[in-house]
């Protein structure tokens, strides 16, 4: 009975362990790896998914209006979008403001070019790993090709060149 018990004991410990391993894993989106999978209804009332795009290329921004440099990246996004809507590349930025008035005041003020949707629970940027923000992967044919943890100058020679790259 004795014996019985510790080996119980034991299994339950390895099952444990098992499951505290499982639960760590990192499932956050990779650059090269699937990119995981959302359905929103944008601002612009549009319900969109990543495969919405087909062949494009997605820029997948999440941002908040209470972030500065997601603030101070928006006119660079807004001229990304300008230059490439008609070359197959989609800008759709998701916010992680909570309070829906603010957030719509915001939009009031700074305008932009692309499409804009709130996930105020943060489940999409959860599925992703984005705990901090801005952060934007550029998703094409269901892939993740590239991530940005950072606020970027959409503008740039090395940005504008990658994303020719891919077109």
């Amino acid at each position: 009975m004795k014996n019985a018990l510790i080996g119980l004991l034991g299994t339950l410990t390895l099952a444990f362990a098992g499951l505290i391993i499982v639960s760590l894993r990192d499932t956050s989106a990779k650059e090269g790896g699937q990119a995981p999978t959302f359905t929103i209804t944008t601002d612009q009332g549009k319900k969109i998914t990543p495969e919405s795009f087909g062949g494009k290329l997605l820029v997948l921004n999440f941002w908040a209006s209470w972030c500065v440099p997601c603030v101070q990246e928006i006119p660079s996004l807004n001229v990304f979008q300008q230059k490439y809507s008609g070359k197959g590349v989609v800008v759709v930025a998701i916010s992680m403001d909570k309070n829906p008035d603010k957030y719509k005041s915001f939009l009031e003020k700074i305008p932009v070019s692309f499409a804009t949707a709130r996930d105020p629970s943060a489940d999409i940027s959860a599925e992703y790993g984005t705990f901090q923000y801005p952060e934007t992967y550029l998703i094409k044919d269901g892939r993740v090709v590239k991530k940005y943890g950072n606020a970027e100058n959409w503008t740039t020679d090395d940005i504008t060149h990658y994303v020719e790259s891919l077109l």
